[in-house]
Parts: structure tokens; C-alpha cells; sequence
């Protein structure tokens, strides 16, 4: 299938590693221009590197809106535009989630500032660029700790994930802009990977309908199809991309 995004103009955060660096080769492969963002330049450099195709490398913190703002021009300048953003940027967690007794105000004002607040502020400054010209995609990557507890930040972080997506939808599905979330389960990344012994794969593995881990680039494949137009029919919606969870029925 065709998913129609050649020469398509594509911002995508946390773009140099993980589930964001997955997402932009998907891109990159269906003939998409991306522009990766990350905070780290030298990472975010060989990201853009080892990707075939048309890739800008914007260093950006999503913490700061004047960053995120001047990373949206700076790619208007470059291409005249943006159809399609990928927000896959996120602090990253480490161990076990903290009691309550453990958990600190500033670990909770970090995860939202960076995976609630800065989808927002990125949403809103390509926003207008897509509304202008009729159409446009938003993909939000949260997590399946949407729908489980077990840890405070990220179930609260994931869930505020979701209410921003079915907003940002409504408001912008009149122009012609849809936003979808994706909630990934457990995926095989290389830093999930380091950390697991045989038998702790083997038991996260037995939690889903698949008794595996989901790749990036099985997530990365479903997040494509949702930032092309043949994916217009479906906003403000939250797709699953786990594995299956066993023992839950979601309708």
C-alpha cells in the first residue's frame, strides 16, 4: 500500500534513539522528509546520519517552548512547512517506580513537563502551519501505563497523554488535522534489553497474547501508517501496540 507521504514534511522528538529513531527510519523509508529533534547534539547528529533520505537534526529541549518554536520555523524555513509530527520525546525512567512515600514532586513535574507539556508545546506551534494549509497528522507515543497502575508518573503521565490527544482532535479535526495516540506495551529496545536477564524476558514475554516483546519497528510501522492520509478516518483515538494484554478486554 502506497501510504502517501513521499515528500512529506515530518518533525519527530526524541528522534535519536528508542521508539522515535524507529519512527523517522519508517518515515524516512516511505519517502518522508524528517527533521529529528532530541536535546543531545551528538547523538541527534549520528541519528540523522545512519538515516538514508532528506533528515535535518534540530537539537531541542521540549521543556522550552522558545526551543520547541524555533525548531518548527527552522523547519518551515527549510521546507515551507510541516504535515506530520511525532511526539516520542520522554524522560527516561530508570528501576523500579517509586512508593509514595519515595516519590518527590519533582520526578512528577519532570515526566509531565516533558511528556505532557512538551507534546502540547509542540503541538501548538505547528498548529497553525497545518491548519493553514488544510491538513496534517499528530501522533502522541504514551504507554500502555495509561491503562494499568503500579507506577504514579507514569500512569498520570500517559493518561494526560490521551485526554490532550482527544482535545487536540476535537479542535483541530474541523482543519482537517488529525491526532491519534499510540500506547506501545513493552518494546525490545536496546536499553530495555540491558537490563533484563533470560529469565526476566521470559516472564514479561509470558504477559502478552503474543508471549513476546513488540519491536520498534513493529511500533514504528503502526505510528507511520497513523501519520499518513490514509489514516484520515482515525482522530482522537488511542491504538495499542503491545503485543495484545492478556487478561484485559478493551472496547
Amino acid at each position: 500500500m502506497d501510504l502517501q507521504l513521499t515528500g512529506a514534511r515530518a518533525i519527530v522528538t526524541g528522534g535519536s534513539s528508542g521508539l522515535g529513531l524507529a519512527v523517522a527510519r519508517g518515515l524516512v523509508a516511505e519517502g518522508a522528509r524528517v527533521a529529528l529533534a532530541a536535546r543531545d547534539p551528538q547523538r541527534l547528529r549520528a541519528a540523522a546520519e545512519g538515516l538514508p533520505g532528506t533528515v535535518l537534526a534540530f537539537p531541542t529541549d521540549t521543556t522550552d517552548d522558545a526551543a520547541v518554536r524555533s525548531l518548527v520555523t527552522g523547519v518551515v524555513a527549510a521546507w515551507g512547512g510541516v504535515d506530520v509530527l511525532v511526539n516520542a520525546a520522554a524522560a527516561p525512567s530508570a528501576g523500579a517506580p517509586p512508593t509514595l512515600a519515595d516519590l518527590t514532586d519533582a520526578e512528577v513535574h519532570r515526566d509531565l513537563d516533558t511528556k505532557v507539556l512538551g507534546y502540547l508545546r509542540c503541538a501548538r506551534a505547528v498548529a497553525p502551519h497545518m491548519i493553514a494549509q488544510g491538513c496534517g497528522r499528530i501522533v502522541n507515543v504514551s504507554g500502555l501505563n495509561a491503562r494499568r497502575t503500579g507506577s504514579i508518573p507514569g500512569t498520570v503521565r500517559n493518561v494526560a497523554v490521551a485526554a490532550l490527544t482527544a482535545n487536540l482532535a476535537d479542535e483541530l479535526g474541523p482543519s482537517g488535522v488529525g491526532v491519534t495516540v499510540v500506547h506501545p506495551g513493552l518494546v525490545e529496545t536496546p536499553g530495555l534489553v540491558a537490563r533484563l536477564t533470560d529469565e526476566m524476558r521470559a516472564e514479561l514475554a509470558a504477559t502478552t497474547s503474543l508471549h513476546r516483546l513488540v519491536t520498534p519497528d513493529e511500533v514504528a510501522a503502526v505510528v507511520v501508517f497513523l501519520c499518513s492520509p490514509r489514516a484520515a478516518g482515525v482522530t482522537g483515538d488511542a491504538v495499542t501496540v503491545a503485543g495484545g494484554n492478556r487478561g484485559a478486554v478493551h472496547y
